[in-house]
């Protein structure tokens, strides 16, 4: 039932301790999965204290057990060990605060981390966090790096010695962590951001030396991963050593072998990169000295061809056949001009020669009637008729008379 307070009618402290104990008293037992943080085992005490911390958050909780509950694992176990354990929640009223009654203890095996990292890899993977089109480039040459490892880490000294052996310009923005423990989840996560945050930080480096399974699950850890996968800066995943392979490695930009490594692959070497521009520079040298030797060839040949030699050769050559196309043409050209002389000579000869005009020449005459018609036959003309006779000097008229008997 809901209960019913005001200001005028407050619970005293003792009641409201005493209705969260009863509300805790109704909750069942627990499976509950954690770090063990504290572990006090008092001598003499039957009960002993332990923290159990969520890795990937900053929480905790106390938890109590049974000496001989804690005894029977108490070989496997110790404090940043991961364990499982059946309990049952408590509320210690005195000082109003919760618990877990433990009943079970178990530890959690290399075993069982690794099936459990391999189904958090199959369901990361499925979401395509690991997808190689996520996977942005590194710049060339980064201006500021920042690095996130541990305080005085044989990580960060390789990383750094490496790097400004290679580029002494290079900056480094770092952010000391713990890399293993309870913390570690917590502590990168917020490292990781601020630098993704930073505004001037142009690639992060993630690094961390080798470790056992159990050391290295921070960095398998899903609240990482996604951290990783939202950056906007590149990551560099540097954990471990060749064989040790966490979650982090696969969402992260670039994977290195080693802190090293990581150094090696985002921080060029100055010496190699100008080793790099002068073989590009010889080269260059060399291919436009060969263009020029190869050009200066082809100009060499070029000239001492005869065209080159004589260059008026070919002129004169075009202009006697021009003078020799142009007499040819005047040839022709006069051949064609007698031939049509001659033939209109010709022709105007047999013209002439069957002209009448030619005939009346000789001292013919033809005679016309009055309307035109040429007489052939004196019984055309009657007599008296007047007529026209042409001759080849003009024309004159003539009259038909009769004939004397």
């Amino acid at each position: 039932m809901a209960l019913t307070t005001s200001a005028e009618a407050p619970l005293p402290v003792g009641e409201v301790s005493r209705l969260i104990g009863g509300w805790i008293d109704r909750l069942g037992a627990v499976w509950v999965e954690g770090q063990i943080t504290q572990l006090s085992r008092r001598p003499g005490a039957g009960v002993v204290f332990l923290t159990l911390r969520d890795p990937s958050h900053d929480i905790s909780v106390s938890v109590t057990c049974y000496r001989q509950v804690f005894d029977a694992v108490a070989d496997v176990v110790s404090e940043g060990a991961r364990v499982v354990l059946h309990a049952k929640p408590e509320w210690y009223a005195p000082r109003g605060q919760l618990s877990l009654r433990a009943v079970e203890i178990r530890p959690v095996g290399v075993g069982e981390l690794l099936i459990r990292l391999e189904q958090l890899k199959r369901s990361l993977g499925a979401e395509g966090l690991f997808a190689v089109e996520r996977k942005k480039p590194l710049p060339f040459l980064p201006q500021l790096v920042g690095l996130v490892c541990g305080r005085a880490s044989a990580a960060e000294r390789d990383v750094l010695e490496v790097a400004r052996r290679r580029w002494p310009a290079v900056r480094f923005e770092v952010r000391n962590v713990a890399v293993q423990g309870v913390h570690a989840v917590t502590q990168v996560v917020q490292a990781v951001k601020e630098l993704d945050d930073h505004g001037h930080v142009d690639v992060i480096i993630v690094a961390r030396g080798g470790g056992s399974v159990e050391d290295l699950l921070p960095f398998s850890d899903e609240q990482l991963i996604r951290a990783v996968a939202d950056c906007r800066t590149p990551v560099v995943s540097a954990i471990g050593h060749e064989p040790d392979s966490p979650l982090l490695d696969l969402v992260a930009d670039l994977r290195a072998a080693t802190p090293t490594d990581a150094a090696k692959k985002v921080v060029p070497d100055v010496g190699e990169e100008l080793d790099r521009v002068q073989g590009l520079r010889d080269r260059a040298l060399r291919t436009v000295r060969g263009l020029l030797d190869r050009e200066e060839r082809g100009l060499a040949h070029a000239l001492a061809r005869p065209v080159m030699e004589h260059p008026q050769r070919m002129v004169d050559q075009r202009e006697a056949e021009l003078d020799a196309q142009l007499a040819r043409s005047r040839r022709v050209l006069g051949h064609l001009l007698d031939r049509a002389d001659s033939e209109l000579i010709h022709t105007r000869a047999r013209v002439r020669s069957l002209s009448p005009a030619a005939t009346m020449e000789r001292g013919y005459a033809v005679l016309q009637r009055a309307d035109g018609a040429v007489v052939r036959s004196p019984e055309e003309v009657a007599e008296g008729e007047e007529l026209r006779a042409r001759v080849s000097e003009g024309e004159f008229a003539v009259r038909r008379v009769a004939a004397e008997s």
